[in-house]
């Protein structure tokens, strides 16, 4: 393929992304095959001869898209969202044609300083604190990551690393092998699963500390665990809070834990993943309040701010906690700048070396966007939830199960937790909507959060009225 028809060929690509994404809810949102679908459509070894173009682009359709779960149609209401703009991938095009491979600032200088520059744009929309911002002088900064579970990952191994290194300067004898075992960190009992993966690669136990009734951590419970932790010779060291959780998009009480991780030396860390973009919005920004006790903030702007995966925006208090845990410089890598207070290189604040140009993805959709265009999108999506969860309401066989804050609601027939588990699936049997479940005080309880760009009331109200039929059928089916 050369020049002229990349020129032919990326015209059609693009007329055949936009048909897409414009006709998706005509598609039907999950795909009905069985798993190995697509190795018999396709011969057990690659062509010796190259293939036509058009070929290729034939088996889309025949190959591809029957076995794809269509995350941006306005009838996919499972798991969280996954962001999704033109600006955004119009800017993946040119990262993908740029090419750099972004481990130091020499490797490609605008990579590296648009990134720097983007996350502290993206920290003041946060309005987080100054020691979060890299600016010209600062001390802390802003890292995309490839996802929150990295971020969470790296934290933890930051601390880890630092924890090791002040025990070993008051007690020179005792090696890592001696350290580590007494080690522990902790998280909610509603914590994403990859907190408990970073403790698990980490090679450090995790316990998660019980919540309240709106499945919030609060500061005496974990204050409690940490007095009996360390009352047994172990070593509290990191904390994961969450701000909007998985199952319920509940809140961890950050003014009340971050005070506490202080005075114990604990590195607190801040996983957002799903609400943090909202926090944009004035009115939802005091969830944030109590980020100045933090030691390092995560959140996906691939979820819920329109820039497209993978952008996961990690914040630290402290970069030299960082660099100083994962710092290696062989010859190959280093650079006339790089002792310069201008220059960061970003391979020393992640696991890969390698890094895409995805702060491209940020700067296109920031500034044509706006921040008033990216508030006005976040609470189009929380009223999209409230009209559901006010049909949820309205409806006497059905209960909400957790507090709607912003776009997702729990909900659940009243009755056993068999019932709904039937229920959910009739309603991804039909293939009409999707939705994932979660557990909730012991309930099945299922959820619906608002998730494509282009969901609208009338997608809303159709969902509603066919969970609502499907519930009547199955309780039509019960015994009286």
């Amino acid at each position: 393929m050369d020049a002229a028809e990349f020129r032919r060929r990326g015209k059609e690509m693009v007329d055949y992304v936009a048909d897409y994404l414009e006709n998706i809810e005509k598609r039907q949102v999950y795909p009905d095959v069985e798993p190995g679908y697509l190795r018999s459509l396709i011969p057990e070894e690659a062509p010796e001869e190259a293939e036509s173009y058009e070929d290729v682009v034939k088996d889309i359709e025949r190959v591809i898209m029957p076995g794809v779960t269509h995350w941006h149609s306005p009838y996919f209401y499972a798991y969280f969202p996954t962001a999704n703009s033109f600006p955004a991938m119009l800017a993946d095009m040119l990262c993908g044609a740029i090419g750099c491979i972004g481990f130091s600032w020499a490797a490609s200088p605008a990579c590296t300083e648009l990134e720097t520059v983007m996350l502290d744009w993206l920290g003041k929309m946060l309005k987080l604190p100054d020691d979060f911002l890299a600016g010209t002088e600062g001390r802390g900064g802003g890292v995309i990551q490839g996802t929150a579970s990295e971020a969470t990952l790296i934290a933890l191994l930051a601390a880890r690393s630092k924890i090791i290194k002040l025990i070993q300067a008051d007690h020179p004898n005792q090696s890592e092998t001696d350290i580590i075992p007494k080690l522990v960190a902790y998280s909610s009992d509603q914590a994403h699963s990859s907190v408990e993966r970073a403790g698990l690669i980490g090679g450090v136990r995790m316990k998660k500390i019980s919540t309240d009734k709106k499945f919030s951590v609060r500061g005496e419970a974990l204050k409690k665990v940490l007095e009996e932790d360390r009352a047994a010779g172990l070593i509290p060291f990191f904390f994961c809070a969450t701000l909007g959780t998985t199952p319920s998009c509940a809140f961890d009480c950050i003014t009340e834990l971050g005070p506490i991780c202080n005075a114990e030396k604990i590195w607190m860390h801040i996983d957002a993943a799903y609400a943090g973009s909202a926090f944009i919005c004035p009115e939802f920004r005091p969830l944030l309040n109590g980020i100045e006790f933090a030691d390092s903030f995560n959140f996906n702007p691939h979820k819920w701010l329109l820039v497209n995966f993978d952008c996961s925006a990690m914040w630290v208090k402290k970069r030299s906690d960082i660099i100083g845990a994962f710092k290696m410089e062989p010859l190959y890598l280093k650079h006339d700048h790089q002792e310069s207070g201008l220059v960061t290189d970003y391979r020393h604040w992640q696991i890969p070396l390698g890094r895409r140009f995805r702060s491209l993805k940020l700067w296109f959709v920031f500034r044509m966007y706006g921040l008033k265009g990216l508030q006005a999108y976040i609470r189009k999506h929380v009223g999209l939830a409230k009209e559901f969860e006010s049909l949820v309401r309205a409806d006497q066989r059905f209960e909400i199960s957790a507090d709607v804050v912003m776009g997702l609601v729990c909900f659940r027939l009243k009755g056993s937790n068999e019932l709904n588990e039937t229920l959910l699936k009739r309603i991804n049997g039909a293939r009409k909507i999707h939705l994932v479940p979660c557990q909730l005080a012991g309930k099945f309880v299922l959820r619906f959060a608002v998730c494509a760009r282009t969901t609208e009331s009338r997608h809303v109200q159709e969902a509603w009225c066919h969970i609502s039929h499907l519930a009547s059928e199955l309780l039509q089916e019960l015994p009286h």
